[in-house]
């Protein structure tokens, strides 16, 4: 069963890859307005709509609700871009950049040999940021593999396709990621998924606590290395992609490990409120709750 739905989804990326990007986004815009009008019956709506209302409780219903509407046709943007992103010639997909935005952050660190850790939240596209970084920087990506081996045989041939070292998220991959920053490489890590209890450490998230990791806090302090978050904005009408870098929270390199998971948090918030619409909010971010809280999702 396994292998057929591995088949599945690479025929369906297969033939989502043929379409122009302006297509794909409308596909997308389209697949999200039907999880829209199926409202609280859809898990992914339901679950949309319970993080935009705890993270924005400042916002009136009509503003958050729009977020929602919005968030889940980006949402549905990003997922039929994957063609483009995994299967397209990698250049022709870096074509798709019109501007990158603060990129001294990351050359300055460079050429002075130190390593640099960037943040890269489920925010935009992300897979665009790792093609760009991969064809400019030695970069290190750490990841979760697939339970599906052809799925991850192919997430990893796809994105080291320009020379990206993938670091599966174990033991291993860390010793891959200090390396890479001992050498003064950069290494790059979504900070925003659950980790296991062991690997976590509950800290706000948007004002509510949030299981997070702290593997990055941690490699930061170890390592003094330059931390910058990156993000991959998607333009309207199908115009393409904008990278924006932007300098991590200071604590972030602090050796007490719940100031620098804030800091972190705090960083990945900052990118968030500037491009709200296109991050992943139909994650269940808050799902391990701290000792005696009430569950956060029904």
């Amino acid at each position: 069963m396994k292998l057929i739905k591995s088949l599945l989804a690479v025929a369906l990326l297969g033939l989502l890859s043929l379409l122009p990007l302006r297509w794909s986004q409308a596909l997308g815009r389209k697949l999200g307005d039907r999880y829209w009008h199926k409202g609280d019956a859809a898990k992914m709506t339901r679950q949309t709509r319970r993080n935009i209302n705890a993270c924005f409780p400042e916002w009136s219903e009509s503003e958050r609700e729009a977020l929602v509407h919005a968030s889940l046709q980006q949402t549905g943007c990003s997922l039929c871009e994957m063609g483009m992103s995994w299967l397209w010639p990698a250049k022709r997909t870096l074509k798709k950049i019109r501007q990158v935005h603060n990129e001294s952050l990351i050359t300055e660190a460079v050429a002075a040999g130190k390593g640099v850790i960037l943040i890269a939240p489920h925010l935009g596209n992300w897979e665009v940021l790792n093609l760009y970084l991969s064809a400019q920087y030695p970069f290190t990506a750490m990841y979760k593999p697939p339970r599906m081996k052809l799925m991850d045989d192919l997430i990893k041939r796809m994105r080291a396709r320009l020379g990206t070292r993938m670091a599966p998220a174990d033991t291993r991959g860390v010793r891959m990621v200090m390396k890479a920053l001992k050498r003064g490489e950069m290494v790059g890590i979504l900070p925003d998924q659950e980790p296991d209890a062991s690997g976590g450490i509950h800290v706000p998230f948007f004002g509510v606590q949030a299981l997070t990791m702290k593997l990055l806090p941690q490699l930061a302090a170890q390592t003094g290395a330059v931390v910058v978050c990156g993000y991959a904005e998607r333009l309207p009408n199908a115009e393409g992609f904008d990278l924006h870098f932007v300098a991590a929270e200071s604590g972030i390199n602090s050796r007490n490990l719940e100031e620098a998971a804030t800091a972190m948090n705090l960083s990945v918030e900052a990118c968030v409120r500037a491009l709200p619409a296109q991050y992943q909010w139909e994650y269940r971010r808050f799902s391990t709750r701290p000792e005696g809280a009430p569950r956060f999702y029904d």
